[in-house]
């Protein structure tokens, strides 16, 4: 391992006082594949078209219109009023290859998940958005790995956390957006009834 490759986490987390949800992928794509200085920034990730499939009915609802760039803003807005707060299971890692694949980063530090909990005491989710981010939520809680669109039950310091585990919001990942949405449904259920009917 060569200390010259471990590249460290270049966000710092996004965390709120009021977040009942704690949104974890891996780590992010390198620098030039992203369109905003935020989570999921990669222009073909579809996460912020499935928040705005299934909370305004519309994929692109954070896209900046003929620009390939997600609206920073709006979507920060959006996980404030939402309570969503939103970080990576690793924070060190060496890409084995030149891409942000799962399958091609080695952990070298993981996240400290704990403490990022204690931070946010009203959370009641983890939810976990690919198998390398679920395989270091099981190790660190020693839980029950739950199915994809499925979750699990984690005891941390006497709070009980829903553990989900979504689809990846990748492209590779086998699944068409309005499917991968259904899953994310099972989550935000309440959040969506909400916006709609407000």
């Amino acid at each position: 391992m060569s200390i010259n490759n471990i590249e460290s986490h270049p966000l710092r987390p996004f965390l709120l006082a009021n977040a009942k949800y704690l949104m974890l992928g891996s780590f992010p794509p390198k620098k030039e594949k992203w369109s905003m200085e935020f989570f999921y920034p990669n222009w073909i990730n579809d996460m912020w078209r499935i928040m705005g499939f299934i909370f305004f009915d519309d994929r692109h609802h954070f896209e900046i219109n003929d620009k390939k760039q997600f609206d920073k803003d709006k979507i920060v807005d959006f996980c404030k009023m939402k309570g969503i707060a939103l970080y990576d299971t690793a924070s060190e890692v060496i890409r084995l290859k030149d891409n942000a694949s799962d399958k091609f980063l080695e952990v070298v530090k993981q996240t400290d998940v704990k403490a990022l909990l204690r931070k946010i005491p009203q959370c009641e989710n983890i939810i976990t958005t690919g198998q390398k981010a679920t395989d270091i939520i099981v190790d660190i809680f020693q839980c029950e790995e739950p199915k994809v669109g499925e979750k699990s039950e984690i005891i941390f310091e006497g709070r009980r956390i829903s553990f989900w585990r979504m689809p990846s919001s990748s492209r590779a990942y086998p699944m068409s957006l309005e499917n991968k949405a259904e899953f994310y449904k099972r989550i935000f259920h309440p959040l969506t009834y909400f916006n709609k009917v407000c």
